[in-house]
């Protein structure tokens, strides 16, 4: 399905990199991958196509630069519209997976942030925030397979790529999220099932390699 050039700007560890790569595997768009080293010295590319934040992942459509990571989805949802839609045909519902899309994009990952960063009390405190947040998610997501309904769009493909990096909170914590949250988990399972997820998706025990070697520099650096 070509519509012209489709480069992104990646990072393998990035879960807001998963969101773009996985729409772009829904779309069957065809698309070159070019990794970034976030830690050696940016390239210039990258730096030319989002200055402002300096951050991964861009999409290069024809040459033209889109950057954050639920407006590159929204955006290859809206240009190869010709396949299954990602977000609602109906406008209310559509206002909703964006609702709960922003909430996403403002509490998980800063939420799994605090409890890895932080120690004692803080680290007990982080932990609850982090559990009730998923709580919020799985009711949100109901007795539904998908956040919208039947089939996999855009919510779930805004929240799976963060649930890589579970494994790592949850070492640090010292928790399961399944015992907490089992519908949430059971979601968690039917999305990497789908083919365009478990492509992506990489092992959740080198993303917390990952993260004991980065300390707190990462969050500088998805988008």
């Amino acid at each position: 399905m070509s519509k012209g050039e489709v480069v992104l700007l990646d990072c393998w560890a990035s879960p807001f990199c998963m969101r773009a790569k996985i729409a772009l595997e829904e779309k069957g768009v065809q698309h070159e991958r070019r990794e970034e080293n976030l830690f050696g010295g940016k390239s210039e590319l990258l730096l030319k196509s989002n200055p402002i934040h300096q951050k991964v992942p861009v999409l290069l459509h024809n040459g033209k630069p889109i950057s954050e990571s639920t407006i590159v989805v929204g955006y290859i949802d809206e240009v190869w519209s010709s396949s299954t839609p990602l977000l609602p045909t109906c406008p209310y519902k559509r206002a909703q997976a964006r609702f709960w899309a922003d909430f996403i994009d403002k509490k998980v990952f800063e939420a799994g942030r605090e409890i890895w960063t932080s120690e004692g009390e803080a680290k007990e405190l982080a932990k609850k925030d982090f559990i009730e947040i998923m709580k919020q998610l799985e009711r949100a997501l109901g007795d539904k397979s998908f956040y919208g309904g039947d089939a996999f769009g855009f919510v779930d493909i805004i929240a799976i790529g963060l649930t890589s990096w579970f494994v790592a909170y949850e070492k640090f914590g010292g928790f399961n999220v399944e015992d907490h949250c089992p519908k949430f988990s059971a979601w968690m399972k039917r999305c990497m099932q789908r083919e365009t997820v478990a492509k992506v998706l990489p092992d959740p025990e080198k993303i917390y390699e990952f993260v004991i070697t980065l300390g707190s520099v990462w969050i500088q650096l998805f988008c």
